[in-house]
C-alpha cells in the first residue's frame, strides 16, 4: 500500500513531461481540515471538476498535506501554457462553485480562482540533471 513512508508511484508517459508545484493553506482547525480531506475523497470529490482539470491538458494533480499546509503538484505536456489553461479552467461547469466551497476551508479571499488562492512554488534544489 502507498503511504508517506513507502512512498508514491508516479505514471509515466511516452513523452516529455513537466510539474509545477503549489501550496495553499488551510483554515487552521481540525474540523475544516478533516472536512477538507474528506472532500477530496474518491467517494466525494466532484468528477467534473477533474474532467476540467483534464480537459485544460493537466496530466496529474495531486495534493499532499502537513498540518494545515498544502502542497500541490501538477505535472503536464512539456508544450503545456499555465495561463492559458488556468483562465479557461475558471470558465468550466462548476468550476467557479467549487471554488467557492472550497473557500470555506482554506486560509483565502472571498471569491479568489484557483490560480489566485494557489501560489507557484520556486524550486530551490534538484539532485539529477
Amino acid at each position: 500500500m502507498e503511504n508517506k513512508t513507502t512512498g508514491y508511484k508516479m505514471k509515466q508517459y511516452p513523452f516529455p513531461t513537466k510539474r509545477y508545484c503549489q501550496t495553499l493553506d488551510l483554515k487552521d482547525d481540525p474540523t475544516l481540515i478533516n472536512e477538507y480531506i474528506k472532500r477530496h475523497s474518491q467517494a466525494e470529490h466532484w468528477q467534473i471538476i477533474s474532467e476540467g482539470i483534464k480537459e485544460v491538458g493537466i496530466l496529474e494533480m495531486e495534493i499532499y498535506l502537513l498540518g494545515k499546509r498544502l502542497f500541490m503538484i501538477v505535472e503536464t505536456p512539456e508544450d503545456f501554457d499555465w495561463d492559458t489553461a488556468f483562465a479557461k479552467l475558471a470558465t468550466l461547469p462548476q468550476q467557479r462553485e467549487w471554488e467557492e466551497y472550497m473557500s470555506i476551508f482554506q486560509d483565502v479571499e472571498a471569491g479568489a480562482t484557483s490560480s489566485e488562492k494557489w501560489k507557484l512554488m520556486d524550486r530551490i534544489f534538484k539532485i539529477y540533471e
